[in-house]
């Protein structure tokens, strides 16, 4: 810096900034989540909007950019955003790719803008020439910033009526007229000075996934209960046999509970007994024994080729392979021996495993975050998700991420998807709000959700109201699953079809990623371990179960149908546009979304009540779905096929659920009439 520039640096009096020439304001960018510390979450290839507030003082005019770019590129996008109202600016931009961004917003008061705009209210003749004088040296100014053609053409302009300020020949209207062309207007813009532009404080991130993120149909199997026998351990062939059924299903998404080498020290056995049998299986999730650890494969599924074999034919039937990450260890880990002071361990000589009073897994050690070596840990760690990310995976779910260290998930998970954008991660973290959205803003893509305990209308309608509109929406996205290998809902105890199809509906209609856990899901197993239970009897984590898919009551049918509306609609493929709707039956739950572009509606309504026919009257107002008021539109039930003429605010529906639970209805916003015949003209 110049011997100047610091002496008058120096001679600042106190408090007084460096440059105070910069009268623009950006006083917040939105979205933001926690100031910029975490990062908004989008979809590759869709639009992504950015609202400033910005203002100056007086009433100069003012010129605003969304700035952004891709983090590792050295291309810098700016878009000029437009004001609205009550000095709110409006942007936005289409990330192309996943991966992590960067936007800001920039702002300045613009000399040209504000002398244009000023020009504008002018009517008095002197006003105006001393006006065409002024905006003659703006202009000039303007050139000496262009280059080539656009200098030239601008120091001609800004000649022209610096002369033409000066002509009495020229009344004050044709000089006006002169001073305001349109196309002078667009071409000095392009040149503005912008030494005293305003920069919003922070840097926001931006992360950018591809579509899966924000909807998918998730199928959870155990691979070695696909056996095709019973009593016969499943392989990786034997999953393989059953892609097409699971692809007739219409999910898109294939969940694998642990693959790896299960212990053998202090295996559990059936319904978690302690005392176990010689054919005891052990649970998938007490990982590791002398056959390998998280990077190996449980001899008994097959091997490294087969698996891979697996994923490339399950891509083949539209599935993707996920493998679930459980970050533990059995007693026989080799990381045990191997890395002692990963675990913690108590004053007898013994490591301590994991435990959830009055639970107790002392199959399962769990690592220990605080130790000395935590930065060999944490590498390891994030090499047993690189292992199988080379092994053609890239969905993961992680079990339990919550009783891990926060700062490791963000670390790893952020390099992970800074080499590999296209992988996703759904946290299975069934515990407090707040822990479940801090793991969501450290990188997680999905979330687990409590829909599993939400099952009145009043518990349904102010959660997904939270999860589709609150402030967490631009982080957190929600998985909704009926059922899991842990959680068997009362609601599911009674074994009632009724009871299991609405459950179903509701998930996928509600949430645009969603779950379950099957074949116990399709085949309506309801039976717990002990009364109060939320556990299985007979429980796949602990045994070998021998499933009979093709039993006439499955739900296979009735899912795919309704995992094919999803697909078919894109309003079933979002959360943004949920809304409920008034019903004055309290059994009758009913909602509406919309794809983006508003052409795509489906109004869903669900008989919460298993048992008896329930009906009443739903508000809907045709505007709010793009109808004429007082036009009648059609809607068409996806599930049943029936189409219905809909007119007017209030509509009937009756639901049996012995026969369907719910509508789920497609609006049509045009029915033929007469004049849409030929013989009518």
């Amino acid at each position: 810096m110049p011997q100047t520039q610091v002496a008058a640096l120096l001679s600042l009096p106190h408090g007084m900034p460096k440059e105070g020439r910069v009268r623009a304001v950006v006083d917040a960018v939105l979205p933001s989540v926690d100031g910029g510390r975490f990062a908004v979450k989008r979809i590759a290839g869709e639009a992504f909007e950015v609202t400033a507030h910005c203002f100056t003082d007086g009433h100069d005019v003012l010129r605003v950019l969304l700035q952004w770019w891709r983090e590792g590129e050295t291309t810098v996008h700016e878009t000029p955003m437009t004001l609205s109202n009550n000095d709110v600016w409006h942007g936005g931009f289409v990330p192309p790719v996943p991966g992590r961004y960067v936007y800001t917003v920039l702002a300045w008061v613009d000399g040209f803008a504000s002398w244009h705009h000023e020009l504008t209210r002018r009517v008095d003749e002197a006003d105006i020439r001393i006006a065409a004088q002024v905006g003659a040296l703006e202009i000039a100014a303007a050139g000496a910033r262009a280059t080539g053609e656009d200098a030239q053409a601008l120091a001609r302009a800004a000649a022209e009526l610096a002369k033409a300020a000066t002509d009495r020949a020229i009344d004050g209207p044709r000089l006006k007229a002169l001073a305001l062309d349109p196309a002078l207007e667009t071409l000095a813009g392009k040149y503005p000075d912008r030494r005293f532009e305003a920069r919003y404080g922070a840097e926001l991130s931006l992360v950018v996934d591809r579509e899966r993120a924000r909807f998918s149909s998730w199928y959870e199997l155990f691979p070695r209960s696909a056996g095709t026998e019973l009593g016969q351990h499943g392989t990786f062939a034997d999953v393989e046999a059953r892609l097409p059924a699971i692809a007739r299903m219409g999910f898109d998404v294939l969940y694998f509970p642990p693959i790896h080498p299960i212990g053998r020290i202090d295996r559990k056995g059936k319904n978690n007994a302690l005392v176990t049998e010689p054919d005891d299986v052990g649970s998938p999730w007490a990982i590791g024994s002398e056959e390998g650890g998280h990077k190996h494969i449980l001899p008994a599924l097959g091997t490294p080729e087969d698996f891979r074999h697996l994923v490339a034919e399950a891509g083949k039937h539209g599935l993707e392979i996920a493998l679930d990450i459980a970050f533990q260890c059995a007693p026989d880990h080799p990381y045990v021996k191997q890395h002692p002071g990963w675990f913690r361990w108590r004053p007898d000589g013994t490591v301590q495993y994991a435990e959830n009073p009055p639970k107790k897994y002392q199959d399962i050690y769990p690592f220990n975050f605080e130790c000395d070596d935590w930065q060999g840990l944490w590498t390891e760690l994030k090499s047993v998700i690189d292992h199988w990310i080379g092994e053609g995976v890239s969905i993961f779910r992680v079990d339990n991420p919550h009783t891990k260290a926060f700062p490791f998930w963000e670390w790893a998970i952020s390099e992970i998807k800074r080499e590999h954008p296209e992988v996703l991660f759904l946290a299975e973290a069934f515990t407090r709000p707040k822990v479940m959205h801090r793991l969501a803003k450290l990188g997680f893509s999905q979330s687990y959700t409590y829909f599993t305990w939400r099952n009145s209308k009043e518990e349904l309608t102010a959660y997904f109201t939270e999860l589709s509109s609150s402030p967490g929406h631009e982080y957190f996205r929600p998985n909704a699953w009926p059922n899991t290998p842990d959680i068997l809902h009362e609601q599911l105890q009674s074994g009632e079809a009724p009871m299991f199809r609405l459950r179903l509906t509701l998930a996928a209609t509600l949430a645009a990623n969603y779950g379950i856990y099957g074949p116990a899901y399709e085949l309506l197993e309801h039976l717990p371990r002990n009364p109060g239970s939320e556990e299985y009897l007979d429980s796949e984590k602990y045994q070998l179960r021998h499933w009979r898919t093709e039993m006439p009551h499955s739900l296979a049918p009735f899912i795919g149908r309704l995992n094919r509306i999803r697909r078919d609609n894109p309003a079933l493929q979002t959360n943004a546009t949920l809304r409920f709707l008034p019903v004055e039956n309290n059994q009758l739950l009913a909602y509406a979304k919309s794809s983006d572009d508003g052409s795509n509606v489906v109004v869903t309504v669900v008989n919460l009540d298993p048992h008896q026919t329930q009906s009443g009257w739903i508000g809907l107002t045709p505007e709010s779905i793009g109808v004429p008021a007082g036009q009648s539109f059609q809607v068409h039930d996806l599930l049943s096929d029936q189409r219905f003429l809909w007119q007017g605010e209030w509509h009937y529906v009756q639901l049996d659920p012995q026969h369907t639970p719910a509508h789920v209805l497609r609006v049509r916003r045009r029915t033929r009439d007469e004049n849409d015949f030929e013989y009518f003209l």
